[in-house]
């Protein structure tokens, strides 16, 4: 896909394995790791290192992962990587381990996180995928897997974690237990994917996407997130009153006054307006903010 780009600071460094591309607030990365996209040292340390950068980054509100293989978007773990794991019982720690951190970088960071998904995703592409905060995937081509009870072990990246909380119980199990490929309709249906879309669709419907979020200020991107994530982990009572400063804090940010007093000067709250609310949101951006700026490859 062609794109006229903008660097910013995450984009100014190399990382092997990925493409990094920057636009209009969007961070498009691209797994680009041959032959069959597998999550080895080198790819994990840079998808970490793009990660940190990324979540620093304030030219940045929209990051969108996407692989150069058609067939695969990961492939699985290393599994000589696996084996190196120390065996036996080992002691419970009280903090997570690396692969975890990588992919809570992408689920905590205070930026919309969104996955394309166009050929395979097992293992720990699956699990990576997960911890995103939206999923879209190729109809005809898309597949996730859990094989590793086929092999003795188990999900140990959040397969085991994340997919109850996405699909269920039984069906995580399905997944897990079964080790069978999951197709893109099924993983609509179950949850995994926000939409399974035609290949020809699904690139185009995520940009336009990304691009909306992207035209929204960056405060109330990282405040929406961050009381989603509250939701999540906290009891319904307290993840109210969070979500409640959360709004007052956002309310009371420039970005909200200006947008707020934009809305009204453009129509907002007339019926004509509001019968197409939808497609004026856009319109509340400053676009001076996207001028001016010099379009680069990265």
């Amino acid at each position: 896909m062609s794109r006229d780009v903008t660097p910013g600071r995450a984009a100014a460094t190399t990382y092997p394995g990925l493409q990094v591309e920057c636009d209009r607030g969007v961070a498009w990365l691209t797994i680009d790791h041959p032959p069959i996209n597998l999550l080895d040292e080198e790819l994990i340390s840079s998808i970490e290192a793009v990660a940190a950068a990324l979540r620093d980054d304030d030219s940045v509100r929209v990051v969108v992962l996407s692989s150069a293989d058609p067939d695969f978007f990961i492939a699985h773990v290393d599994a000589s990587r696996i084996q190196g794991e120390p065996a036996g019982r080992p002691v419970r720690t009280s903090g997570l381990g690396r692969f975890h951190r990588m992919t809570e970088q992408f689920r905590t960071m205070p930026k919309a996180t969104i996955g394309v998904l166009e050929g395979r995703a097992r293992g720990g592409g699956s699990e990576l995928l997960a911890a995103l905060d939206m999923r879209f995937g190729a109809r005809e081509t898309a597949v996730i897997a859990q094989p590793e009870v086929a092999t003795g072990i188990i999900p140990g990246g959040g397969g085991s974690a994340r997919l109850p909380r996405l699909l269920g119980r039984g069906r995580a199990l399905e997944i897990i237990l079964g080790c069978d490929d999951l197709d893109a309709e099924l993983a609509e249906r179950y949850g995994f994917l926000n939409r399974a879309l035609p290949q020809d669709q699904l690139v185009g419907f995520v940009r336009r996407l990304a691009e909306r979020i992207a035209s929204f200020p960056a405060e109330s991107i990282a405040r929406a997130k961050a009381a989603v994530r509250a939701a999540e982990e906290l009891p319904l009572a307290e993840a109210l009153i969070e979500e409640e400063r959360l709004f007052h804090e956002s309310l009371a940010t420039p970005a909200a006054q200006e947008r707020l007093d934009r809305f009204l000067a453009i129509g907002g709250q007339t019926r004509g307006f509001e019968l197409d609310l939808s497609d004026h949101l856009t319109a509340l951006a400053d676009v001076s903010e996207w001028s001016g700026r010099t379009h680069d490859h990265i």
